[in-house]
């Protein structure tokens, strides 16, 4: 087998062995470095980055087996490979060296063809795992640096909508999550709320996050979906978009794609603090909660299905706005499917009755405080393991 040269270290008490290994290993163009005894062999380790050791078992005051135990307290067999050498043939020897963490071992006297081969072997393995762990470093820095992209398209910590408490978590289940949020104003008292749920997880789910986000924007142009060019007078002028308006945009610019097979469900609700209404949207989303003082709670369900899910002449994506018309001290809880789908380890799921229980009994509590409490029935009933899926929740409660 081929490699590329290596930096090598060979650890041997008999002079003769050693300048016979570094010599023939120099020739076929590696870089050997050479030291007496085990002592030795440990100071030079620890100042050198040696690619590959070649360690006699035999040699007075600190043998062989010390050294390479001593190593492995440092040095895993993936990070520094080390060779047995040995003049016994003795397996037990062999199979003590192999549980002390050795890579490999060879025989005296030497048969250099099989030494050459064997370093040549954990050379190359070495060097695969070396350039294995350098890919998933700089994957794991770009998947750090895309995370924070998308923390930048979450909503301020401090939302000020007069006459409304607005509080949300975000708890992604990997690096990159399918889920987001927002909280947009859209005119002088009137807001739009979303929380939407791309399928899978990963790269791909993420970027279609990304994508979504970027488009529910409140931006006045044709790059948002949340505004719509209407005729009047004469003359187009944009406006803010119905929730169903949105909903049928999204599925007009996301269709069915048998290639990619991604889909999202979505809650898009309008926060109307004028004329005291909240009107939505559901996706294929998980049912919103309305919790109002002294009613029982009210899941508000899907108004169509989730969006790029099936095809168009399938099933139409046909959506309809829903109101609510809103009193003082009302809650509305929107969330994504991590919530109700959290599941014990026997498999039972928390669910939505459970949901509306938890939040109900706390009704009491500040607004915040209720989300901790539900997220941490969540965790407690999911036996401290921590969310499986990305877990997204955005509360609002009228002030007065």
């Amino acid at each position: 087998m081929n490699s590329e040269p290596g930096y090598l270290l060979v650890v041997d008490d008999n002079e003769m062995n050693r300048d016979l290994l570094s010599r023939r290993l120099s020739k076929k163009g590696h870089r050997v470095q050479v030291a007496e005894s085990g002592a030795r062999a440990l100071e030079m380790i620890v100042d050198e980055a040696f690619d590959v050791v070649l360690l006699d078992i035999m040699m007075p005051g600190m043998d062989g087996m010390e050294v390479l135990e001593r190593v492995r307290g440092d040095h895993g067999p993936d990070e520094l490979p080390v060779i047995m050498a040995t003049a016994k043939t003795e397996s037990e020897d062999i199979v003590k060296a192999l549980k002390l963490g050795a890579n490999d071992y060879v025989t005296k006297p030497f048969d250099f063809p099989v030494v050459l081969a064997r370093v040549q072997t954990q050379l190359a393995v070495k060097k695969g795992r070396d350039a294995l762990a350098k890919a998933h470093r700089r994957m794991k820095k770009d998947l750090e640096a895309a995370a924070r992209i998308q923390q930048t398209l979450l909503p301020a910590q401090e939302i000020d909508i007069p006459g409304v408490r607005c509080v949300w978590r975000y708890v992604p289940c990997d690096e990159l999550a399918g889920d987001t949020l927002n909280v947009i104003p859209l005119d002088q008292g009137i807001t739009g709320l979303y929380v939407l749920d791309v399928s899978g997880h990963g790269v791909p789910s993420s970027l279609l996050s990304v994508i979504l986000s970027r488009l529910m924007t409140g931006v006045p142009d044709s790059s948002s979906v949340l505004r719509t060019l209407r005729d009047g007078s004469g003359s187009c002028e944009i406006s803010i978009a119905t929730p169903a308006e949105v909903a049928r945009e999204l599925s007009r610019r996301f269709p069915y794609n048998k290639e990619t097979f991604q889909y999202f469900t979505m809650v898009y609700a309008i926060l109307d603090m004028e004329r005291h209404q909240f009107t939505y949207v559901s996706a294929g989303h998980t049912p919103i909660v309305h919790i109002r003082r002294g009613s029982d709670p009210v899941l508000h369900t899907s108004t169509g299905p989730p969006i790029a899910l099936v095809p168009a002449e399938v099933a139409p994506s046909e959506y309809e706005d829903s109101t609510v018309t809103l009193e003082p001290g009302d809650r509305f809880y929107l969330m994504s499917d991590g919530i109700p789908e959290a599941h014990v380890p026997g498999g039972e799921e928390y669910g939505e009755e459970r949901i509306s229980s938890t939040l109900q009994g706390c009704f009491d509590m500040d607004l915040d405080a209720s989300i901790t409490r539900l997220l941490d029935d969540v965790w407690d009933w999911m036996g401290g393991t921590g969310p499986a899926d990305d877990v997204s929740v955005l509360a609002i409660e009228i002030e007065g």
